[in-house]
């Protein structure tokens, strides 16, 4: 399949892809599913993204986006929860990409050990292809956008009523937080994926977060029962959007990469936004010592919530969850990641990262100055928020 390609690593270097690239002669063979990819084959570019091999390939005048699997990652189920939701999305009306399928209906297609898909390419441009995840928008207009993007996803999630997701590394749903027991779900949590259940380190990591998130799981717990379920993204930053253009105030024309997607709540889809985006994480990854120093872009998530509420109005209780939920949505995606640095992979370096680097090294923030600084600041957020609109009333 040819050298390896540069991948992100999670300090926000390009290292080594774990993956090998896609390769013309795998190209065509997976092409051969489908009868009207007779044309001549290019692949054009090769992504970055470090969980999978993916390339937009070019077939006579026509270009796909073509992603490959390790099985152990996503077998043809697997995939297919995601594409589901994709096809309920489009339907209802999101700018999502559209899946393709071979005239058997097949759009996870299982070959040897891999998994592909092929997608349409949607409208726009790839603005943010080579950003890294934790990097902020380019713009607080750039962050409205999205923020009106993941806002109208929601709308077109509703009555998507799937369960949650089989079990299967990099997954990022909302179960261990959503528990009135944390503790006991974090264990069951592991309990379910070896990988993690037998690691003695990653179980000490565990324990530690717990013992940071307690209090933003306080405050998250009465609110719990008001937060609805709902299918979401789970992983809304720049790089996942499409854009009209490149200029400053570029709106969004459609949501890609729905791997991690779940059932979970909106507001903790939104959190996971903030999350990505909103915060220069890859500058405590590089100077831990110095978490006081880490750039908060508190224009860009005011302006991210604003251009959400243009399209759905949050509920009170959405918005006061708002805060402890920023404070915990890294948790499990966390763990997941470390699932698979640790039972795909093979990784013990790199399952650290996740759990030391990531779990622990981010609620530890959360737990600083800093870190309360922006919690309290949605907290003032959602407060003022609610007078504004008594008023209105």
């Amino acid at each position: 399949m040819g050298m390896a390609a540069k991948a992100h690593g999670m300090d926000g270097t390009l290292v080594e892809a774990d993956w090998p690239p896609l390769a013309l002669d795998e190209v065509r063979l997976l092409f051969e599913r489908f009868p009207d990819f007779a044309a001549p084959l290019e692949i054009i570019s090769t992504s970055p993204r470090p969980f999978s091999a993916a390339s937009v390939v070019k077939i006579g005048a026509r270009k796909v986006f073509v992603k490959r699997h390790h099985r152990a990652v996503r077998d043809h189920e697997g995939l297919a929860e995601e594409h589901r939701f994709m096809d309920h999305l489009r339907r209802n009306g999101a700018a999502v990409p559209r899946v393709l399928a071979t005239p058997k209906g097949e759009s996870a297609i299982e070959i040897g050990e891999w998994t592909y898909e092929v997608h349409e390419l949607p409208d726009g441009i790839d603005l943010y292809e080579d950003a890294v995840s934790w990097t902020p928008f380019r713009s607080a207009t750039h962050a409205r956008a999205a923020g009106k993007a993941l806002a109208s996803l929601h709308e077109a999630a509703r009555g998507f009523d799937a369960p949650v997701r089989k079990i299967q590394p990099l997954v990022a749903g909302f179960s261990i937080f959503a528990s009135a027991d944390p503790a006991g779900s974090m264990e069951r949590y592991c309990a379910d994926r070896p990988a993690l259940r037998d690691h003695a380190e990653t179980r000490r990591h565990c324990d530690v977060s717990l013992e940071l998130l307690w209090p933003f799981h306080a405050e998250l717990s009465p609110l719990l029962p008001a937060l609805n379920p709902l299918w979401t993204h789970n992983d809304l930053h720049a790089s996942n959007l499409f854009w009209t253009d490149t200029g400053q105030d570029a709106r969004a024309t459609a949501i890609i990469d729905f791997g991690l997607a779940d059932r979970s709540t909106a507001v903790h889809d939104l959190a996971l936004a903030l999350e990505r985006n909103v915060v220069e994480w890859l500058d405590l990854v590089r100077d831990p010592a110095h978490s006081g120093d880490v750039p908060v872009y508190l224009d860009h998530a005011f302006a991210l919530l604003e251009g959400y509420e243009e399209v759905r109005r949050l509920s009170e209780e959405e918005a006061a969850a708002l805060a402890p939920m920023l404070a915990l949505c890294h948790a499990e995606f966390a763990l997941t990641e470390a699932d698979y640095f640790l039972g795909v992979l093979h990784s013990e370096e790199k399952a650290r990262m996740a759990t030391d680097g990531y779990l622990v090294a981010h609620a530890r923030w959360f737990r600083s100055k800093s870190g309360e600084d922006l919690l309290n600041a949605l907290r003032v957020w959602s407060r003022t928020r609610s007078q504004r609109r008594n008023e209105k009333e």
